[in-house]
């Protein structure tokens, strides 16, 4: 009890002793690096709107700093703007431009350095190099920030949000558009990205490499030069996510490249030039995902193994699924194919017979992508007919032995 009674008196004072600093042109502190050497851990600066050019302001202590009016920090292209080396610390309000940029350094709009529990919301961040970046951090938190980049090229450009050896991040209702990956994470587990938008960035709108045990859940990735790219990885949750416009030669909605134990439930794949690429991924559940209007649905190469896919809806796509190779050990059922042909006799909503969703002609394309010429001939018709009432070339094994009658949902 006297413990007890002693933390509460401790907190209690705490919290009275921490106190509000001011800073502005008509404030006793008129720059923000004075208003935070003058501040104590647990103090707020509270800073007045306005222009304000501080180089590079390095924060060491456990304090929150936030705009009133989005204050303006200008980097002036030449610095970091700002740099977090101290726990707890809650960046909150700021409109932060024009970071320096380095070939050998990556200057952030906005950067942790090896600090957990640090919250960045609120922000707005136009042309920086990179924008906000999490080193070696963890249970912190990046939330309702806009993050624009000016598109230059890809080696001139750094990441929207950039985690690099994190734990139990949270990444929450952010708007990212320019940068060369939207967000990247590279050996972060245990962590959440939500409710996102990356939009129009030069490779990816997400760049997983690593990460381990991490969810992505109501997101939009949006007409992005590669879309999305998950790699050697395990246990991800992919769920309700939005993977639309991503065009181009080597573009998909997302690529799964040698992850495993993943779960892809409810995603909307519409638009992109592949929805799905898969190569060596396995053990991964695909349940109520749709596939609308997409070049192929799903690209899965003959490496991928116990792949499930259940009660998807495929609608209106160029290809529903495309391979590499005759022996395929995944399994495909009760998913909705607009291009099934069959009947159902006893009207259990079941077609009687399988559905094999690998065209010869996609075989032939896949091997050779010229014949694309062909497409919506006589004879790319005749030769997919021909398939199905004698198959050949297609693999026996890819089919769907229970497809559905209509829409899985």
């Amino acid at each position: 009890m006297r413990h007890l009674s002693y933390l509460i008196l401790l907190l209690i004072f705490s919290s009275a002793s921490a106190k509000t600093i001011p800073v502005g042109s008509g404030r006793i502190y008129k720059t923000i690096s004075a208003g935070v050497n003058a501040a104590a851990a647990g103090d707020t600066v509270l800073v007045d709107p306005g222009l304000y050019r501080e180089k590079n302001l390095m924060i060491r202590k456990n304090i929150v700093l936030k705009g009133i009016g989005k204050p303006t920090l200008d980097g002036e292209n030449r610095y970091e703007i700002i740099s977090i080396a101290a726990s707890g610390v809650t960046i909150d309000g700021f409109k932060l431009i024009h970071s320096g940029t380095s070939s050998l350094e990556d200057l952030s709009g906005i950067k942790v350095y090896d600090s957990d529990n640090v919250i960045i919301k609120n922000n707005v961040l136009e042309d920086t190099f990179f924008g906000i970046y999490i080193q070696n951090g963890s249970k912190c938190i990046i939330s309702n920030n806009r993050l624009t980049g000016i598109s230059l090229s890809e080696q001139q450009s750094g990441n929207g949000i950039h985690c690099w050896k994190g734990d139990s991040l949270q990444i929450v209702g952010n708007i990212v558009s320019g940068h060369r990956d939207g967000i990247y994470f590279e050996f972060v587990k245990n962590s959440v990205i939500s409710k996102n938008t990356a939009a129009k960035n030069l490779r990816y709108g997400l760049h997983f490499m690593f990460s381990n045990d991490d969810s992505y859940v109501n997101n939009v990735f949006r007409n992005n030069g590669s879309g999305v790219s998950v790699m050697y990885s395990k246990k991800i949750k992919m769920v309700g996510n939005h993977f639309e416009e991503n065009w181009g030669d080597a573009a998909y909605g997302i690529l799964l490249k040698e992850i495993s134990d993943g779960i892809m439930h409810g995603n909307y794949f519409t638009r992109n030039t592949s929805a799905i690429y898969m190569e060596g991924a396995n053990r991964i559940d695909m349940i109520k995902n749709t596939f609308k209007d997409n070049g192929w649905a799903l690209k899965i190469q003959a490496s991928c193994v116990d792949v499930v896919l259940e009660r998807n809806n495929f609608i209106g796509n160029t290809f529903d699924v495309g391979t590499n190779g005759s022996l395929v050990l995944n399994r495909f059922n009760n998913n909705y194919w607009d291009k099934y042909e069959g009947y159902d006799l006893n009207k259990d909503k079941i077609g009687d017979i399988p559905f094999r969703p690998v065209s010869m002609f996609s075989m032939i394309v896949e091997k050779f992508p010229s014949a694309m010429i062909l497409f919506r001939t006589f004879i790319t018709t005749l030769l997919d007919k021909t398939e199905k009432i004698i198959p050949s070339l297609t693999p026996e094994n890819l089919r769907d032995n229970e497809p559905l009658m209509k829409r899985a949902f």
